[in-house]
């Protein structure tokens, strides 16, 4: 379990590519050594995440095979995890281009299905594990998007809405049991997934969006937002009129 200077025995990313993933696991690392298991798709290089989890010092790292969108697959994966699981980061997603998405059915069920089908079917999962463990805790990349869908990525953010309305029930339900839920909303993080964008604004390095996380886990918090200054921003956005909102360059 997660002892009591924050140090997890058992990491598991699902999503064992993603770099604000990985930036996440190294951040508990620098904690004290613990085993990683990343979870990513079949055929996806894993040599670089294997070696910044070892540099980083965790004991042992595996990997599994998982895609998000095989379902029925998922149960057996979560199954064979021997052990614990002391942290799970939910960090898999697709972003996609919204323009396209909105006109074509099957980017837009694909992105659907990925990004919320996935992550709910993991966190049922997740959360039956944990409980019969009596510990644990999810982490969760939602998303300021689906704090405020939008027109500019619509798509992206509708999926995103839906996922941070689970998952904070989710840690609503699992109240009592031992088992925690944070979940997370960035705005834009520099990572591989935004390589070649501008910089938005209140844009933040992984490394700084990885101490934030470490610091909600430690706090027991439900929800944090990274740039913090978001929060204010979404609730201001929020109670705008829409004939405001389309004036706007977001």
């Amino acid at each position: 379990m997660i002892n009591a200077v924050g140090k997890p025995q058992s990491i598991l990313l699902l999503g064992g590519a993603s770099d604000m993933g990985l930036a996440v696991v190294e951040q508990f690392l620098s904690r004290g050594p613990a085993r990683v298991v990343l979870a990513a798709r079949a055929g996806e290089d894993m040599s670089s995440p294997i070696a910044r989890c070892e540099a980083a010092g965790a004991s042992a790292v595996e990997t599994v095979d998982f895609d998000a969108t095989a379902f029925d697959t998922h149960e057996e994966i979560i199954d064979t995890i021997e052990g614990d699981i002391d942290l799970a980061i939910v960090a898999f997603g697709v972003l996609g281009d919204n323009e396209v998405q909105w006109q074509n059915q099957k980017r837009a069920v694909l992105a659907a299905q990925v990004n919320y089908t996935g992550a709910v079917s993991v966190g049922v999962l997740l959360a039956d594990r944990m409980k019969k463990q009596g510990h644990g805790q999810i982490v969760v990349f939602s998303s300021v998007a689906g704090e405020m869908v939008r027109r500019s990525n619509f798509v992206y953010g509708s999926t995103k809405a839906g996922v941070d309305g689970f998952y904070r029930m989710l840690g609503e339900a699992l109240r009592g049991t031992g088992v925690r839920v944070l979940t997370v909303r960035p705005g834009q993080v520099r990572t591989s997934m935004t390589a070649g964008l501008d910089d938005a604004p209140l844009t933040v390095d992984k490394e700084d969006a990885a101490k934030a996380i470490a610091a909600g886990v430690d706090g027991k918090k439900t929800v944090i937002w990274i740039h913090p200054l978001f929060r204010w921003v979404m609730l201001i956005l929020k109670n705008l009129p829409q004939f405001v909102i389309r004036k706007l360059p977001i």
